[in-house]
């Protein structure tokens, strides 16, 4: 691959302790459904996932400490922001944490975030709305939005629908893009980043990127080949600086998405920010991932240079 540099902005940890653990919010129908590899269901330790890093020329992931759903109700799972900032201060160079959000914890979580940013170094914070049944523009989210503000973070979350991940618990599909509207008008200082594409409602998603500087797109849980066409026309155009590279690990290995983006054939400017410059700039991560730091990043990506007569 040639591929170099690029920062995957959607990590799930599924280390052996954590599958042993009961820390996985999926069953085995999802991962059957989601095509999971049986090597990988008993968990992949930090050490063997950097190695896939290196092989896919990822300088740098971020690591999600989930919180799925209410810890009051059965089926809800969470990672702690420990364990995740453990890695990520073994690994500094290779990977930084994503802080889990509960609206349902109220004032906690507000103080959890600020933990999170001040004492751990996290550099996002990451929202399933799906599994606390409310939308994205749910008031109970709203002080979560202003305290992103307050510690310069953004904030992910999935939008579009979701499938089932517990046979015993099925969960409503909460977050069409367009519940994003409200809140990019009501925190214009807000980074707010809708990952897994918004499908089914990709053009919603596109839209709502388009009419807000402060709204976001992250590739991830669909292999890049099957990106709808408009959205990697978005991606290798006026939407180049808005659309971020992700895998979703572990419903896409990473190896084979960033393979496939070089299959899609972007422009090399719009591939470089794809992939690196626009995931430095809004999540401000350090550029320490690489030993040296080549002097045009293009070429670090494995950009080629566009023939004349295509556009």
């Amino acid at each position: 691959m040639t591929t170099k540099g690029a920062i995957d902005i959607v990590v799930n940890v599924a280390t052996p302790d954590i599958i042993r653990a009961g820390g996985s919010p999926s069953d085995a129908k999802f991962k059957d459904q989601t095509r999971q590899p049986k090597g990988v269901r008993q968990g992949v330790t930090m050490a063997e996932y950097l190695k896939k890093m290196d092989r896919a020329g990822i300088e740098r992931s971020l690591l999600i400490a989930v919180r799925a759903g209410d810890m009051n109700v059965k089926g809800s799972k969470e990672i702690s922001y420990k364990y995740v900032a453990d890695i990520c201060r073994k690994y500094p160079d290779r990977f930084s944490g994503l802080a889990g959000v509960n609206p349902m914890l109220g004032m906690q979580q507000l103080r959890d975030l600020e933990e999170a940013v001040d004492k751990y170094g996290f550099v996002g914070a990451h929202f399933y709305p799906h599994w606390f049944d409310m939308a994205p523009d749910h008031p109970y989210v709203f002080p979560i939005y202003a305290k992103c503000i307050e510690l310069d973070i953004p904030i992910m979350m999935q939008v579009g629908h979701n499938l089932v991940y517990q046979r015993d618990r099925r969960l409503p599909s909460m977050a069409q893009p367009i519940t994003l509207d409200r809140i990019a008008i009501l925190y214009p200082e807000l980074k707010l980043l809708g990952i897994h594409l918004g499908v089914p409602w990709t053009d919603e998603m596109i839209s709502m990127a388009w009419k807000h500087e402060n709204i976001y797109i992250g590739g991830d849980a669909y292999a890049p080949r099957y990106w709808p066409k408009q959205m990697v026309h978005y991606a290798n155009s006026y939407g180049s600086h808005k659309f971020l590279f992700g895998s979703d690990w572990t419903v896409i290995d990473p190896e084979r998405a960033v393979r496939e983006v070089e299959e899609l054939n972007f422009r090399p400017d719009s591939k470089a920010k794809i992939m690196r410059d626009n995931a430095l700039r809004i999540f401000k991560l350090p550029k320490s991932g690489l030993k040296k730091e080549p002097k045009n990043w293009m070429t670090a990506l494995g950009a080629q240079p566009v023939k004349k007569g295509k556009k």
